[in-house]
């Protein structure tokens, strides 16, 4: 039996579903979710394979203009992940009005001369199929799309028609990932990025853009009840005031946090975890390169 291969590039503005449509599509999460913009930083992997047929997505931080060299680092990095790539997955809501950072991605996609198919989520927001069938109308206007296709990520309406749209991309390969891989990062990547996402989802809405995870410790321990994993996780701030927030009252903040992200992470990983957390000022993170390198922000 021969195998086929496509690797496709999610693209879009920030907050449009690009995150819950990968799990989605994976059917299972390999990228948080919240209802904050740019909550995806860096590209992520997530990898579908049925049968003879891989398809390797890749979800990209959501287009914007950038303040802050971390700023310049997740939109450099959608440039990167549509370079090599087989088709463009281009998702939006399903509004008639297209964004400014909507027109520049499809320019990008348009020099790359990829072809894009649309995707329009959050259709189980919608009641009025007039209303879809305006916003097909308006896309239709700006770029001649392989595909427009509704979908829900969160129903699942529209997925099976969407891949096979995509399958329409792959060609004869060996696989690249193994069969039951689901995504590239490391263990260690998701615990940091479980934990930033209940901070999302807790904190006001200017702080977590400020806020970075660091896992300093992880090992496995053999207990009498069974295995258990000790993981260590520093959260950095930019601010003192901030520092106070994430702990909060008597570290009731900080406790709900851990608490969220350790019942996560013992799901995801199948085993008891002891996660502890500590809070650290660090002035102008998202402007020192040395230490966006070490978290793995990397501009070169």
């Amino acid at each position: 039996m021969n195998t086929v291969s496509a690797f496709i590039a999610i693209v879009g503005r920030p907050n449009v579903g690009k995150s819950s449509l990968l799990n989605a599509l994976v059917g299972k999460k390999v990228a948080i979710v919240s209802d904050k913009p740019q909550t995806t930083r860096t590209r992520i992997m997530g990898v579908v394979t049925k049968g003879d047929t891989q398809l390797v997505f890749l979800d990209t931080p959501g287009n914007h203009k950038p303040r802050t060299r971390l700023g310049d680092f997740m939109v450099r990095s959608i440039g990167e992940a549509v370079s090599g790539v087989d088709v463009g997955l281009m998702v939006t809501e399903p509004r008639t009005n297209i964004r400014e950072e909507e027109q520049e991605l499809l320019k990008q996609l348009q020099q790359k001369k990829l072809p894009v198919i649309l995707a329009i989520n959050k259709i189980d927001t919608v009641s009025d199929k007039a209303q879809l069938l305006s916003c097909i109308a308006a896309w239709q206007q700006q770029m001649d799309f392989t595909a427009i296709v509704p979908v829900s990520a969160v129903t699942g309406d529209g997925l099976e028609a969407l891949v096979a749209e995509l399958n329409k991309f792959t060609f004869e390969s060996p696989h690249f990932f193994p069969a039951d891989a689901s995504s590239d990062q490391t263990e260690q990547a998701i615990a940091s990025e479980v934990i930033r996402e209940k901070m999302l989802q807790l904190l006001r809405q200017e702080i977590p853009h400020g806020i970075a995870v660091d896992i300093e410790r992880w090992g496995e321990r053999e207990t009498e009840k069974g295995t258990i994993l000790d993981i260590d996780a520093y959260i950095y701030c930019e601010r003192d005031s901030h520092k106070g927030m994430v702990i909060g009252k008597k570290g009731a903040m900080l406790k709900e946090i851990a608490s969220r992200a350790r019942t996560e992470l013992e799901g995801l990983f199948d085993t008891k975890v002891n996660l502890q957390c500590w809070v650290k000022v660090k002035e102008d993170w998202r402007n020192r390169q040395g230490f966006l390198s070490g978290l793995g922000y990397k501009l070169d």
